[in-house]
């Protein structure tokens, strides 16, 4: 089946879901069937939210963004934290609005939060965020586990530091264990049934090649010019400086690594992503319809 067919048995009177790995044609197709059904198209990349990374995260070009309607990307400051649970508020109140929008992206988390629920739990304070950073540095992350909760010592990974981290930092700020907030997940915003899923399967040779062939792109149009403007103020700290070839091309500024480096660098990391991303997917996304 063609992809004009494709699009055209899709419904507009249902909600979209559209993921995949990086530089699979995911946005493209959103884009198609936004012109063809008169959609909006809701972003789910957790990059993509940053105003002062367009080109480097593969934003949507403003020739695009007059195409259809684009809601969710580069509407948050660099330095400002964006979490899951702020995603899903903001595309609570879009459906409100438009109840049958096109949702694309490559988090999966909010694909699984938006379908599965997401338990509220409140924002950790950073004095415990650092109380924890300081504590794994000096003590290691023993005496941590010692301190969470039974149930959810049980559950979680201890060969994963970030899980037995967040479960500490749960703990301490709400006095409460993570399992426990885990048994008040609410009801999902959209549930799976009631929405058309697509997942953009691309073979991984193809997509490694589009993965090279755009960095080169984005070269040509104004990456670097890009960085530059994010040069003065970067810190490694913020939350959008967890982008993909951000602190390379930092480094390339401060004279650290050549263009050649540069190049290999991020597009190795990038491959390296979509690897873990194309993974994710296949295991979690079993009933969505691949397109490739």
């Amino acid at each position: 089946m063609t992809n004009h067919n494709f699009i055209n048995q899709i419904s507009s009177e249902t909600p979209i879901l559209i993921s995949g790995q990086t530089a699979s044609g995911k946005s493209q197709l959103a884009l198609q069937i936004a012109e063809k059904k008169d959609c909006v198209i809701v972003n789910a990349d957790a990059i993509q939210v940053f105003k002062n990374w367009r080109i480097l995260t593969a934003r949507p070009s403003i020739s695009d963004e007059a195409v259809a309607t684009h809601m969710l990307y580069g509407h948050i400051a660099a330095q400002i934290e964006y979490s899951v649970g702020h995603w899903l508020r903001d595309v609570q109140k879009i459906l409100s609005i438009y109840p049958n929008p096109i949702i694309v992206g490559g988090t999966g988390l909010y694909f699984s939060s938006l379908t599965n629920g997401l338990i509220d739990i409140p924002d950790i304070p950073a004095q415990i965020r650092l109380e924890a950073k300081n504590r794994i540095q000096s003590e290691g992350f023993e005496n941590l586990i010692a301190e969470i909760d039974p149930e959810t010592s049980k559950k979680i990974d201890k060969n994963n530091p970030m899980r037995i981290q967040r479960a500490w930092e749960v703990m301490k700020a709400t006095g409460r264990g993570l399992a426990s907030w885990h048994r008040e997940t609410p009801k999902p915003i959209l549930e799976l049934k009631n929405c058309k899923k697509i997942l953009v399967d691309g073979d991984a040779s193809i997509v490694n090649n589009r993965i090279s062939s755009r960095f080169d792109q984005m070269l040509d149009n104004g990456l670097l010019e890009e960085a530059s403007k994010n040069f003065s103020t970067w810190d490694e700290k913020n939350p959008s400086s967890k982008a993909i070839g951000a602190k390379e091309l930092m480094a390339f500024l401060n004279d650290d690594i050549s263009m050649e480096q540069l190049k290999e660098e991020v597009i190795v990391a990038t491959r390296k992503y979509a690897k873990r991303q194309r993974t994710w997917f296949r295991s979690k996304m079993k009933s969505w319809i691949k397109l490739n």
